[in-house]
């Protein structure tokens, strides 16, 4: 806006007069947000600070329809601006005003507000919509996973598109309430705290809120018949684990698992600092897929992880995300390493307290199982690109690289490090630049050439910096051991690796 000051004789009730910016000033938000990896997540132009969602999800038919209301902030002059959305949308409104809108690419939803929004306005945004999630293809692939009494929106790096429209980057994470309508006798799973629970001709209305910012892809809804197991930790945080009745023979698994939740993320706060969110809990539907996903305050399971038995390795992995991912988000997908690095090597401590291989050797035996030419050590996990965005080295090389900062910095600088990071940015986003400044600030040790060799080239690190990281090697000349393992003839696989293995090799992804 400009001003210009009035005499007084022209109107003398007025100092000032507000000249509107030229429609020529105001211009379309962008697609998308400016990752490289994904060039089509997320939009420009505002930002979203809360979404109400308002629901209502046949079983039978997949028939989901809904209102969502977006509280935003706009960034810039907007002519118009986009969310990312695959449904049929009939209305939408800006500021109670009914706007234009139309489809474009494969998930873009562009709204032509009735008049152009200025800079640093606070936005209301209504979109009435209806479909059948399990029909919407994106890229010929999909979030949503139908089950035999209703269906599921878990996925990573993109969920929220199959069933509310969004600013679908973790870059703008928002406040959520959701609201779901589902037919008597089915239930409704989504993130945080039930508020309220009610019935009325044939219907009951679950209310769910999640009072923290929450990343677009880590809102989560579930929908089906679920036995359901309430708790509280020792702190009075609210715990619901919500089981599948159809689990079959994992179900004797999945429980002795996902019922560990609470003293896991009891655990790992001595790790990592208090719990950052105000629920705790799990859910396993009935789904065919095999990989986990750290949704918020809820972490989703598939059945397919438990085939072999319990895996409390998978829970530890998934709540570390809830510091480490979730309170703490990429600034882009390149960033993973910030999420998945740290969740592996939970499980690596977690290892280590069970008695099961401390991280050393399992960092060993990481780093001695892949010979130089194998392409594991091809995959930079600090930039993996997004073709290996959920590479196993991610998780493996990842977390070896967090046994190399330890052996450098000492215990001391590193569980000080472990536990100020989630702090130094909680409800954030940070990149690994970020943390490596503040690894150095903290350590006060140079650490850009050990990131360098453990994140960034794609080249298995040498003998010398292994040795270097404290590290088992063996020298190709005497076969001679040198490290803090050195007493064996080699590294042994650790009792732990399999379930490990079996964790993070199937989470999320496209």
């Amino acid at each position: 806006m400009y001003r210009r000051i009035i005499a007084p004789s022209v109107l003398a009730a007025s100092l000032l007069l507000v000249i509107p910016a030229s429609a020529a000033d105001f211009t379309p938000g962008a697609p998308g947000i400016g990752d490289p990896y994904y060039p089509a997540s997320g939009n420009g132009g505002y930002n979203v600070s809360h979404y109400d969602l308002k629901l209502r999800y046949q079983p039978a038919t997949d028939l989901l329809e809904g209102t969502a209301t977006l509280l935003a902030t706009t960034q810039q002059d907007l002519s118009r601006f986009n969310l990312d959305f695959g449904l049929a949308v009939s209305e939408v409104r800006v500021n109670g005003a009914k706007a234009a809108f139309a489809k474009s690419g494969s998930h873009e939803l562009e709204i032509t507000p009735s008049s152009p929004l200025p800079k640093g306005r606070s936005i209301t945004v209504v979109v009435k919509y209806a479909g059948k999630p399990s029909e919407l293809k994106v890229d010929g692939w999909t979030a949503w996973q139908r089950t035999p009494d209703g269906g599921v929106a878990a996925q990573e790096p993109d969920s929220a598109v199959w069933w509310f429209p969004s600013n679908d980057h973790p870059l703008d994470k928002a406040t959520y309430d959701v609201s779901v309508k589902v037919p008597d006798g089915t239930q409704a799973i989504s993130n945080g705290v039930l508020q309220s629970q009610s019935s009325k001709l044939g219907w009951t209305t679950y209310n769910w809120r999640s009072n923290k910012p929450q990343a677009s892809y880590l809102t989560t809804l579930a929908v089906g018949k679920f036995d359901i197991t309430t708790d509280k930790t020792a702190s009075g945080l609210p715990v619901l684990n919500a089981y599948s009745k159809d689990l079959g023979d994992n179900d004797g698994a999945v429980r002795a698992s996902v019922e560990r939740t609470k003293d896991v993320a009891e655990w790992l706060e001595s790790v990592f600092g208090k719990y950052p969110f105000n629920a705790l809990g799990g859910y396993v539907p009935n789904v065919p897929s095999h990989f986990a996903l750290e949704t918020q305050t809820r972490p989703f399971y598939s059945p397919a992880q438990f085939a072999n038995g319990a895996n409390v390795s998978v829970v530890v992995h998934e709540l570390a995300h809830q510091w480490y991912g979730d309170s703490v988000s990429v600034k882009g997908w390149k960033d993973i390493w910030d999420n998945e690095g740290f969740a592996s090597y939970a499980q690596w401590l977690w290892s280590e307290k069970e008695g099961d291989g401390t991280a050393q050797q399992l960092a060993d035996w990481v780093y001695a199982q892949h010979p130089a030419d194998d392409p594991f050590w091809k995959v930079k996990p600090g930039d993996p690109g997004p073709d290996n965005q959920f590479d196993a080295a991610v998780y493996d090389r990842g977390a070896v690289a967090i046994q190399a900062l330890r052996n450098t910095v000492g215990d001391a600088s590193f569980f000080k490090i472990l536990k100020g990071w989630p702090t130094e940015h909680a409800y954030g986003n940070a990149a690994v630049g970020d943390f490596v400044s503040y690894a150095e600030k903290i350590s006060g040790k140079p650490l850009a050439a050990l990131f360098d060799t453990w994140l960034f080239q794609p080249a298995k690190p040498s003998a010398s910096a292994a040795a270097k990281a404290r590290f088992t090697v063996r020298s190709a000349s005497s076969g001679a051991a040198s490290g803090p393992s050195a007493g064996a003839s080699q590294p042994v696989e650790p009792k732990s690796w399999k379930k490990i293995a079996e964790s993070h090799s199937a989470h999320g992804g496209r």
